[in-house]
């Protein structure tokens, strides 16, 4: 099935995110831009820039407003200080934490919890926050330390996200 056709099963592909206000979004884009990139490397685009809290996975399209509502967990603002590049083995290009903040575990077990309790099953791995740059980036060249200014972002809530054609905001937890 192409990207493009709607789903034939009724079933969007969620996410929860932290979704960055429009001026960490721009610090995003700088910083994104201060990377040595390939040919041929897929940038993700400046407006879908972003951080997973939870992958979902295909959910009925029913069951969107029951997610909606029960979703909602408590939020203690928080900063969050990316500036640490890394290129994956498999050719990802992210920025991640320094350090992730007491209030983002907590903010991610609570969401897991209450997945668990509508009976969505989450993965299991352990939590590595990160924004992603860009996939295909296998000989990407990320900046040294000196290089660019690290990205402080003020974390006030969540999202749910749909991803199909892009992104789509559902419910902002703000």
């Amino acid at each position: 099935m192409a990207k493009s056709q709607q789903r034939e099963d009724n079933t969007s592909r969620l996410y929860l995110a932290l979704w960055p206000d429009r001026d960490t979004q721009n610090k995003l884009q700088s910083m994104r831009h201060t990377w040595t990139w390939p040919n041929g490397v897929s940038l993700a685009k400046p407006e879908a820039l972003h951080l997973t809290l939870h992958f979902l996975g295909d959910v009925p399209d029913a069951r969107i407003p029951e997610l909606i509502k029960e979703l909602k967990v408590p939020v203690r603002p928080f900063d969050l200080l990316l500036s640490r590049h890394q290129l994956t083995a498999n050719g990802i290009a992210v920025v991640k934490p320094a350090s992730i903040p007491a209030e983002l575990k907590i903010l991610h077990d609570w969401l897991d919890e209450t997945l668990g309790k509508l009976g969505i099953i989450n993965e299991k791995r352990t939590y590595r926050p990160h924004v992603t740059f860009a996939r295909k980036a296998v000989n990407a060249i990320p900046p040294t330390l000196q290089q660019v200014q690290p990205v402080l972002w003020r974390v006030t809530g969540y999202a749910l996200v749909k991803s199909q054609n892009g992104y789509s905001i559902l419910h902002d937890y703000n």
